[in-house]
């Protein structure tokens, strides 16, 4: 029914009809609905309920064309069945009072119904009309806080990397890029969620996904021997996840760049996300040296790299395990639906 009090078909036809016109029209193509049905039913039950039909097809003419169209429907209905079909066939005439009594009643509820339905019309449009107006702010409030977000990561991912450059070299410079490149991959998950995809609030991880390796690559130079490449399924899971899922690819990514490879002139990473019943699984592959036993105690003794990857596979609501020999190492996230 809230549906049937915002579909105005006089606004919907004005700028080729006049709304007027488009409500009598209505009125009338009501009365002539009502009319058909009623001489149907006549065939079946002669001369009964006579203006029974009346109501509906007034309550009906309104909710679409407006008051005007359930006063056309009434009027033309009450003036047809008193002249043809009551109480005297070809007459506007009584033959007691109670048959004035009972047309006046008839009269009085056809007008009750248009006015309630013409109430309940006017009710839903401007609650309809509030709705979109408070969705247009939201939308405005969401533009605005997008864009002031924004705006944030790219003066944070500055500041850092104009300190990175000024550090040099050394441990310093290195903890700076990868606090950049943390910034950068919450960045990135949060231009995906206001791009509008079809579930609100969730990131598409096989974009998200691609450009992060995309971005990863550029950044930790691998264009040249070593060789970035990703794999994702679609999927859309909420920012949250989506945001850890992509930090721990960037750690993964970035130790495997920066010491999986060492003495090797060439290498192979691969990034792969894709639906396991009843989940997802990540892996991060590289084909290089392996951990060392000294990389693997360091490990388990709780280095910084290793409790942020921790920590991010915890917000991710996965388990994490490793396999690594001279072959390489591959790391397996498992995460929860």
């Amino acid at each position: 029914m809230g549906r049937l009090g915002e579909l105005d078909l006089p606004d919907w036809l004005a700028p080729w009809v006049p709304r007027w016109v488009t409500s009598i029209a209505i009125g009338l193509l009501a009365t002539a609905c009502a009319a058909l049905i009623r001489s149907l039913l006549d065939a079946l039950v002669p001369g009964a309920a006579i203006f029974t039909l009346i109501f509906p097809a007034a309550m009906i003419a309104t909710l679409f064309a407006r008051g005007l169209a359930g006063v056309t429907t009434s009027a033309v209905s009450i003036g047809f069945g008193w002249y043809y079909l009551y109480p005297i066939k070809g007459a506007f005439r009584f033959e007691n009072p109670e048959q004035a009594v009972t047309l006046a009643s008839v009269v009085i509820s056809a007008a009750i119904t248009v006015a309630l339905a013409e109430m309940f019309r006017r009710s839903v449009r401007r609650a309809a009309h509030e709705r979109d107006r408070q969705i247009a702010d939201r939308e405005l409030f969401l533009e605005e806080f997008d864009h002031r977000v924004k705006n944030n990561f790219t003066l944070v991912a500055s500041l850092l990397d104009m300190q990175r450059r000024r550090a040099g070299d050394g441990e310093t410079a290195d903890a700076l890029g990868s606090a950049l490149a943390r910034v950068e991959s919450i960045a990135r998950a949060h231009r995906h969620l206001y791009r509008g995809g079809a579930t609100p609030g969730a990131v598409d991880m096989a974009t998200y996904l691609h450009e992060l390796c995309a971005a990863l690559s550029e950044a930790l130079f691998l264009r040249g021997a070593i060789t970035l490449d990703c794999a994702s399924d679609h999927g859309a899971l909420p920012r949250d996840r989506a945001v850890s899922i992509g930090l721990v690819v960037n750690e993964l990514v970035t130790n495997a760049a920066k010491h999986a490879f060492g003495g090797r002139e060439g290498g192979l990473i691969e990034v792969r996300f894709a639906a396991q019943a009843p989940g997802w699984r990540l892996t991060v592959t590289d084909n290089g040296i392996g951990m060392s036993a000294e990389t693997r105690t360091r490990g388990r003794a709780g280095g910084l790299g290793q409790r942020l990857i921790d920590g991010f596979v915890r917000q991710a609501r996965g388990t994490m395990r490793v396999e690594t020999g001279p072959e390489g190492t591959t790391v397996t996230v498992d995460l929860e639906a």
